[in-house]
């Protein structure tokens, strides 16, 4: 890619708002990005593991270590992304875009590629799943992280980027709700699972390229940057005392470990606990219905009640559903049925606003820094992320296992149902609640946040203060900054 020095970029203060109001194409543009990063990634979180025990045969304990272990690989290839991201810019495409370009048929293609494990013994068949998930990932890390970080690029407004992080939750959960109203019901036992999943992620491969073909067409980075190749002390400068950043984290590891537990096991817990299979494409449904209220709802709660206090309270929403869903009676569907869609609700509400706390956390990087580095910022919390999903993905698997999960029974004994209970009840439900209790100490809040954004436009109207050592500007805070002391 070329190294060209970027073109002049469009002014980011937010003050003036023209510049950083996007447009409606701009913002269906990047919802249907993350349209196509779930056909990849939300394909995989919700029937890898019934693919695997129930139509590759590996069992349910090989299984989970192969999640856990390759979903760890995956944390570590987001910060590999990451560093690429930042170190990489073209001067005609933008630091991101490219990455959406170049990367979307890979990625697709590697899909297909694990949904068809062949049949050449156990140990072959591990191999080949092992090859083929850790490939996806990677793949998957390089063109996320770029697709992640290109919200922070696109706008500084709060406001903007709660749309953005809306459209993104929109996008992925069409996916998921098409996952559920049109793969789910297939998945019984006899039926020709194999060519399911095969036709599928055939169809996904060619849907998906044409999304992220949208998405690169319609997305601009428009937001000033006085370096455009970061190096790696730059970027792990930015990260160091990144506090509000490294609390995020710690919050997502949690709450996604509990949401990934879930959805690895709500198929089974519809259709082995509840005995009603026909009621997923119902959930799914509702998920999708209940995304489109949320998503245009986002901008008003964070103005009503800012970013933070929201996502404690979706946090604690999820929390009451999981516990009703693991302790509810089966005799009465309805009742664990609205746990599930309780959970989801505060499920949703977290997962969209989390992506604009995290672009939030790029200019806390920049304001003490002078460099932004999106790329490494959203590959940490990237990486955060995909450990919670690897452990959940683990603790969804070993429940199984432990509870003695018979693939393709028609009934299962009292020890793998509760299993199957505590993996999609009392799991997400811990996590939730410890997840809502690290926020309570988040220090930047939105009045705190648009604080330093002016204070970022004001040092480049004024040229900046003096160069750090890497040539960076140094933009330490005020000493009479008196919310300083709080974020350092």
């Amino acid at each position: 890619m070329s190294t060209s020095a970027p073109p002049t970029p469009t002014s980011s203060n937010p003050a003036s708002s023209a510049p950083d109001r996007l447009s409606a194409k701009a913002i269906l543009g990047y919802g249907a990005g993350d349209f196509a990063n779930n056909l990849a990634f939300a394909t995989a979180g919700a029937f890898l593991l019934i693919y695997y025990t129930d139509v590759a045969g590996i069992s349910a304990a090989a299984a989970g270590t192969l999640l856990l272990v390759v979903r760890i690989f995956d944390a570590f290839a987001d910060i590999l992304a990451g560093r690429i991201v930042d170190r990489t810019y073209s001067k005609r495409l933008g630091k991101f875009r490219p990455f959406l370009l170049f990367g979307s048929v890979p990625l697709l293609g590697l899909s297909v590629a694990t949904f068809a494990v062949p049949q050449i013994g156990h140990t072959g068949m591990l191999v080949y799943a092992y090859l083929t998930y850790a490939a996806l990932g990677l793949a998957y890390s390089l063109v996320n992280i770029p697709y992640g970080s290109l919200a922070g690029a696109m706008t500084q407004v709060p406001s903007e980027r709660a749309k953005l992080a809306s459209a993104r939750s929109v996008g992925g959960s069409i996916v998921s709700a098409g996952l559920g109203i049109l793969i789910a019901p297939r998945l019984v036992p006899g039926a020709d699972l194999q060519t399911v999943f095969t036709v599928a992620t055939l169809c996904f491969m060619v849907v998906g390229t044409a999304c992220y073909l949208f998405t690169f067409f319609t997305c601009r980075e428009r937001v000033q940057r006085e370096v455009t190749h970061v190096s790696m002390r730059q970027s792990f400068t930015t990260l160091k005392g990144n506090r509000p950043l490294l609390m995020l984290c710690v919050s997502s590891v949690l709450f996604i470990t509990g949401g990934l537990s879930l959805s690895t096991l709500q198929l089974y817990y519809v259709r082995d606990v509840l005995h009603a299979l026909h009621l997923y494409p119902v959930l799914s449904t509702i998920q999708l219905v209940a995304t489109f209220v949320l998503a245009p709802a986002i901008p008003f709660l964070v103005r009503r009640f800012g970013k933070r206090t929201a996502y404690m309270g979706g946090s604690v929403v999820t929390a009451l559903g999981g516990l009703i869903v693991a302790l509810s009676p089966t005799n009465v569907i309805l009742l664990p049925f609205a746990g599930l869609v309780l959970g989801m609700f505060g499920f949703l509400l977290v997962n969209m606003l989390v992506w604009a706390l995290e672009a939030d956390t790029v200019e806390y990087g920049e304001w003490r820094t002078g460099v932004r580095t999106e790329g490494i910022t959203y590959a940490l919390f990237s990486f955060t992320r995909k450990t919670g999903q690897a452990i959940g993905g683990a603790v969804g698997a070993y429940a199984l296992a432990l509870g003695g999960y018979a693939a393709g029974a028609p009934e299962q004994t009292e020890a793998a149902l509760w299993g199957i209970r505590i993996g999609t009840g009392i799991v997400p439900a811990l996590c939730a609640l410890a997840a809502a209790l690290i926020m309570l100490a988040y220090p930047l809040t939105d009045t705190r946040h648009a604080e330093i954004v002016a204070e970022i436009a004001a040092r480049r109207q004024q040229g900046g203060g003096d160069n750090g050592p890497d040539g960076q500007r140094s933009a330490s805070p005020a000493p009479s900054d008196p919310a300083s002391s709080v974020l350092d």
